[in-house]
């Protein structure tokens, strides 16, 4: 996972990121049961290339589900991976399940 992907491993760690980020985050809830755990590990990547394409114009968060339940929760995530691009509070844009470099440029450009 890119260095530009935070990792918050409590509720407080994720809600300061997203009360002191400048512009849109990216909320990615993985998982660590038998059937997410091959799925998340190869959107890793792809969520790792994207931090680093999209520089300063996008906070990516990378949240385990099990670890960190309340945002989980808060959001109605029920599925890993899950996507959520939220802006001052409020989420924009919800996508769940793998995608592809180019699915989540189209995803990520329809919003950032």
């Amino acid at each position: 996972m890119a260095s530009r992907v935070h990792q918050p491993m409590e509720q407080e760690e994720f809600d300061f990121i997203l009360r002191v980020s400048r512009g849109p985050v990216l909320a990615y809830f993985s998982g660590t049961w038998p059937k997410a755990v091959k799925v998340c590990k190869e959107m890793d990547a792809i969520v790792g290339e994207m931090a680093d394409e999209y520089g300063d114009r996008l906070t990516a968060v990378k949240t385990d589900m099990t670890r960190c339940p309340e945002p989980t929760r808060r959001f109605g995530v029920t599925g890993a991976p899950t996507f959520l691009l939220i802006e001052q509070g409020e989420v924009t844009a919800t996508r769940e399940g793998p995608m592809d470099r180019e699915e989540f440029r189209e995803f990520l450009g329809a919003h950032v």
